[in-house]
């Protein structure tokens, strides 16, 4: 199977990278400065030599997007979403003209697309879309809107003979360095890893071997289509999950910070307080609907085993 890779260069890009050549599959990425074997360069926004590869594939799994680790300024909030929109049409745009189009176009989304939430958890049926919640900053409301401009890109594409599946992802925890566990770990082991503005706030994770299995039953089923949450099925609060981590760091004592020392700490790390403060409830009902079975469903047992191999790498 050939499998291409559209912005396939970052953390999540690399975990499917290598199981999937590992799995013995063609695997090109598509990047904007390419460096190793098996990349192949675009621009994110227009045609060019890249389209040959879209042509005869098999999958095309879209990761394009600028990091959303960073300060939530006007301009770096307009190149999320340019980067998110634009690569989609692209990618839309050469699998329509393709003689030969993939059977199935993955694009990659957000489980931030859904309402700040701390009582009902969100599935795709029931879940409620955010960006109209009261009590948050005015400004969450744009992380909506590129979640929700993302997919329409998608659903706007001509390609009549491709599925098309939205994926909502909830953080992909692995063990890579930069990767949001990473910085997580890091965190608890300098003894900062404690409740944040009380900790109320749901945090949704998906561990990275499990994304990778979520993304293969995808290919296999060919029934669905339309937006799936890729999101363990047992989201905690903030305060429980950085216990967890902290017990699986064996770091007995986590430091607590408030709403300021957050935005402190946010400016610090050149990121935005929304990442650390809006509570994201988003559970997997139509992988569980389907029969998908979760390796790592609980936090306690996917800690245990991405502390375990960060530490053998």
């Amino acid at each position: 199977m050939k499998v291409v890779l559209p912005g396939g260069t970052g953390q999540v890009g690399g975990v499917l990278r290598r199981a999937l050549s590992a799995a013995g599959h063609e695997v090109v990425v598509l990047s904007r400065r390419p460096t190793r074997a098996g990349e192949v360069e675009w621009d994110g926004r227009t045609p060019g030599a890249w389209v040959k590869e879209i042509d005869g594939s098999d999958v095309v799994v879209n990761l394009a997007g600028r990091s959303v680790s960073c300060r939530y300024t006007t301009e770096n909030l307009r190149a999320m979403m340019d980067s998110r929109v634009d690569s989609a049409r692209a990618v839309g745009e050469a699998i329509a003209g393709a003689a030969r189009p993939p059977a199935l176009w993955l694009q990659m989304s957000t489980a931030t697309i859904y309402a700040h939430s701390y009582d009902a958890a969100h599935d795709e049926a029931s879940g409620v879309i955010g960006g109209t919640e009261p009590g948050v900053p005015g400004y969450w409301a744009y992380s909506v809107d590129i979640a929700r401009a993302w997919e329409r890109a998608q659903q706007d594409a001509d390609t009549p003979d491709t599925r098309k599946v939205a994926l909502r992802a909830a953080m992909v925890m692995s063990p890579d360095r930069g990767g949001v566990f990473d910085v997580l770990s890091w965190l608890a082991r300098l003894g900062l890893g404690g409740p944040v503005a009380g900790g109320r706030q749901y945090m949704s994770w998906i561990h990275d071997q499990d994304f990778v299995r979520a993304v293969e039953f995808l290919i296999a089923h060919e029934e669905l289509t339309g937006p799936v949450n890729l999101a363990a099925p047992h989201p905690l609060p903030q305060r429980d999950f950085m216990r967890v981590l902290r017990r699986a760091r064996r770091v007995p004592l986590g430091l607590p910070a408030t709403r300021w020392m957050a935005g402190v700490g946010a400016f610090a790390l050149r990121s935005d307080t929304e990442l650390l403060l809006k509570s994201r409830r988003v559970v997997p009902g139509r992988l569980l609907d389907a029969g998908f079975s979760f390796a790592h469903e609980r936090w306690d047992t996917a800690a245990a085993d991405l502390v375990g191999r960060r530490r053998l790498r």
